[in-house]
C-alpha cells in the first residue's frame, strides 16, 4: 500500500499527528510539582557566616531537611549589603531547589540606600513565609566609660568627632544615622561587609560603638567581649528584658527600628511548590521547639502566609524608606 503523504491525510489525523510530533520534539521540563523535591534544595544567606540570619537559617535548614526528606544546604552570598546575593536568587531558576532567607536589608532598605539595584523585591520573587524578627541592640567597646545611651552621647558631645560606629547591614547604617540625627552628635559611620568582623574590631577598639542583632551580638556580650546598653524596639524585648530601649533616653524619644527575617523564591516558582514549604516553613517558625532554639540566639520566630509576607514587604519599603530619609542618608 503506498505511502500517503501528510496533505493527504483527513484533517482529524493531521491534528493528532501534529500534537504527537510535538510532543516527540518538545524540550525536557523540570520535574512537576508533585515530585517536588527530587533533588537537594540551596537556602541562599546574603551575610557572612556567623552573622544572626545565618545562625538562624542553619537551624531552618536542618529542619526544613528533616521535614522535606532532602538535603537544604546553606549557601552564604554576602557582600555588597546583600546586593549579590538576591540578584543570584532573582535570576535563578522557579524551580524550589534556590531559596532565599533575607532581612530587610536586601527587602525594605536597599532601594532607598542605593540609587540602582539589579533586582526589584517585590516582582523578582516569590514571597513564602516571614520567619520572625531580629531585635538589635546597641553595644560599645567595654574601654568606652559609658553604661547608658545618655552617656554615650555625653562622651560623643566632649570628645567631637572621636565617636565612631560599625555597621554591618542595613538596619546598622540607618540605626547609627538616625542616632546621630537625634542626638545632634555627629558620628563616623565604618562599613563593613559583614557583622562578624565589625564586631572585631568594635572589640578591638577601632570603633567605639555598633548596632547589632541579638542572634549575631549576644554571645559575644554575655562573654564579657562588648557591653550592650539598650536596645533598638520600642519597648523592652524578652529575649533581652533588662536592657531598656534607646528611646528611653528622652532625646531619642520614638527611636523604634526593628530587623525582620523572611523565606522568598524566585518569582515564577509554583505555587503548589510554595504552599507546600510556607506550610513546613509558617509552622516551624510557630512551633514551640524552634522558638525556644532560636531564642537562645536572640531570634523572636513566627510565620505568616505568602500574602501577608507580600503585603509585609511592600509597606516595609514605604516605612524604611521614611527612616533612611529622616536619618538623612543620601543614597549611594
Amino acid at each position: 500500500m503506498p505511502l500517503l503523504h501528510r496533505e493527504h491525510l483527513p484533517a482529524s489525523r493531521r491534528r493528532v499527528l501534529s500534537l504527537l510530533g510535538g510532543l516527540a520534539l518538545a524540550p525536557a521540563v523540570r520535574a512537576q510539582p508533585a515530585d517536588w523535591p527530587a533533588q537537594p534544595i540551596r537556602l541562599i544567606v546574603p551575610f557572612a557566616a556567623g552573622s544572626g540570619t545565618d545562625a538562624v537559617a542553619r537551624i531552618t535548614a536542618q529542619a526544613l531537611s528533616d521535614a522535606l526528606k532532602t538535603p537544604v544546604v546553606v549557601d552564604n552570598k554576602a557582600g555588597a549589603n546583600g546586593i549579590i546575593a538576591a540578584e543570584y536568587v532573582a535570576k535563578a531558576a522557579p524551580d524550589g531547589y534556590t531559596l532565599f532567607m533575607t532581612t530587610n536589608t536586601t527587602h525594605s532598605a536597599n532601594p532607598s540606600l542605593m540609587k540602582s539595584l539589579p533586582y526589584d523585591p517585590v516582582k523578582d520573587f516569590a514571597p513564602i513565609s516571614r520567619m520572625g524578627n531580629l531585635p538589635f541592640m546597641l553595644v560599645v567597646n567595654n574601654e568606652l566609660p559609658v553604661k547608658t545611651v545618655a552617656d554615650l552621647i555625653a562622651w560623643g558631645r566632649a570628645h567631637p568627632g572621636k565617636l565612631g560606629y560599625a555597621s554591618g547591614n542595613s538596619t546598622g547604617i540607618v540605626c547609627g544615622a538616625t542616632l546621630s540625627r537625634m542626638s545632634g552628635v555627629p558620628m563616623l559611620h565604618v562599613p563593613y561587609k559583614s557583622t562578624p568582623p565589625a564586631i572585631a574590631d568594635l572589640i578591638g577598639g577601632q570603633v567605639q560603638f555598633m548596632f547589632v542583632d541579638l542572634a549575631a551580638g549576644l554571645t559575644t556580650v554575655k562573654a564579657g567581649k562588648m557591653r550592650a546598653i539598650a536596645v533598638t524596639t520600642q519597648e523592652r524585648t524578652k529575649l533581652f528584658p533588662e536592657l531598656p530601649p534607646v528611646a528611653d533616653t528622652p532625646e531619642l524619644k520614638g527611636f523604634d527600628i526593628t530587623s525582620w527575617n523572611g523565606v522568598f523564591a524566585p518569582a515564577g516558582t509554583p505555587h503548589e511548590v510554595v504552599g507546600k514549604l510556607n506550610r513546613v516553613l509558617a509552622g516551624l517558625a510557630d512551633s514551640a521547639a524552634f522558638r525556644a532554639r532560636v531564642s537562645q540566639l536572640g531570634f523572636d520566630a513566627f510565620g505568616s502566609t505568602p500574602d501577608e509576607l507580600g503585603r509585609f514587604t511592600v509597606a516595609e519599603l514605604g516605612k524604611w524608606k521614611k527612616l533612611i530619609e529622616d536619618a538623612g542618608i543620601q543614597k549611594q
